[in-house]
């Protein structure tokens, strides 16, 4: 019978040893014997596989139809004198006290004053101008906001 074993724990208990008693693998049932073997021949082709990446899909042919062309933006509006000087104060004054600091100068408490004076101001005078736009594209054309 196969597989079957003796009272001391040994395999193939009842018939004589494929190999004689001495060879290695003697007791073991057939299934390890056979795994032995194929694993001890030869591959069929002992080359390594060689394995090709796939070929990119053609990339999708531009529909003129539904491709959307933003509108050039824009050109900067100029500023007027007053709106220069409040950007030079809003960013100069911190500028001045971080620049002071970092060179270890000793800052007087007017000069302290007029930087802190100075951001202040700046921001002042940019919140007030925000509102104060003539022309067309003011708050008192009609226009409502963006039409869908």
């Amino acid at each position: 019978m196969r597989g079957t074993f003796d009272a001391g724990g040994q395999a193939g208990a009842g018939r004589p040893a494929a190999g004689g008693e001495g060879s290695p693998g003697a007791h073991e049932p057939d299934v390890i014997q056979a795994a032995r073997r194929e694993r001890r021949a030869p591959a069929h082709g002992t080359r390594a596989r060689r394995i090709r990446a796939r070929k990119a899909p053609p990339p999708p042919e531009p529909d003129d139809e539904e491709h959307f062309i933003p509108p050039a933006p824009p050109a900067l509006p100029k500023l007027d004198p007053v709106t220069k000087g409040a950007w030079l104060a809003l960013f100069g004054g911190p500028a001045y006290l971080v620049a002071a600091t970092a060179a270890n100068w000793s800052v007087s408490g007017i000069a302290a004053f007029c930087a802190v004076a100075a951001f202040v101001a700046g921001f002042a005078i940019l919140v007030l101008h925000m509102h104060d736009s003539s022309g067309p594209d003011g708050p008192e054309d009609g226009d409502d906001g963006a039409v869908v």
